[in-house]
């Protein structure tokens, strides 16, 4: 767990506390129809995310996987609404703590950090360091597949953490357990991070390479919650990326491809 920004007044209380195990809630998803939420159930999430949920029903919602849903259409299912919500949450918070942390900064500059913080590695890893993929909830057929270790999955499903804990405990729980979670990553950023796209970009144009060429291959999830998967392709290399729009879609397959040709 990342520690607390040591440079940021102690505003928001002390470094994460687990809180103990609570019973398991009946009806928790597990068993043959649910592979993973057993391995550290809701309950141990609560620690992971440093509070007790009075609806626990919010928690379990966000760690399933559509795979695994109960139900489909409106009501309680797969962790999609949660993620819906979580993402705005995420962005306020993430925000807030910008304009704070770096009153001299202009929009641009404000608006490259927060895009760095809530892309899509930036949320897997922080879901990856607080394990979080080992409680979400999928379908047996899709844990077979490896669904659980996909960047996206597990970035979905800490997004629907958060969600969870803006609608059980308001903003000043989701604002702690961000503060908390992102502290690493707020700290290591000394420097605007540059825009993929324009750097990629730069990169082309001054190796004599045509310019980026970016396609939507695939939209899926529901209006409510899209997903876009783009490529980008330099002559005969090529990357992708997915996120909940186009844009950013395209600037996780514009990181990936740098990530490809600068490593040559």
């Amino acid at each position: 767990m990342a520690v607390r920004d040591p440079l940021e007044p102690d505003r928001y209380g002390d470094p994460l506390t687990r809180v103990p195990p609570s019973p398991a809630p009946a009806g928790a998803a597990g068993g043959a129809a649910a592979v993973g939420a057993a391995a550290v159930g809701p309950e141990g999430v609560e620690g992971l995310l440093g509070h007790r949920f009075a609806r626990p029903d919010l928690l379990r919602e966000a760690l399933t996987h559509r795979s695994a849903a109960p139900r489909r259409g409106h009501g309680s299912g797969s962790n999609e609404r949660l993620e819906f919500i979580g993402d705005r949450v995420l962005g306020l918070v993430i925000a807030e703590w910008l304009v704070e942390r770096f009153p001299a900064e202009q929009e641009g500059e404000l608006g490259r950090r927060l895009a760095h913080l809530v892309s899509q590695p930036v949320l897997a890893a922080v879901a990856d360091e607080i394990g979080l993929g080992a409680a979400l909830a999928v379908s047996p057929g899709e844990a077979r597949a490896g669904v659980a270790s996909r960047a996206t999955v597990r970035a979905d499903a800490l997004e629907a953490a958060i969600g969870a804990l803006f609608l059980d405990g308001g903003l000043p729980a989701a604002r702690d357990f961000i503060r908390r979670a992102w502290s690493g990553a707020m700290v290591s950023q000394t420097t605007p991070p540059r825009d993929a796209k324009t750097t990629l970009q730069e990169w082309a144009q001054q190796r004599g390479h045509p310019l980026p060429d970016y396609s939507v291959i695939d939209r899926s999830g529901p209006p409510h919650a899209p997903q876009f998967t783009v490529s980008v392709r330099i002559g005969a290399q090529q990357a992708s990326g997915t996120a909940s729009t186009k844009r950013a879609a395209e600037q996780q397959a514009a990181a990936a491809l740098l990530g490809l040709v600068l490593a040559k």
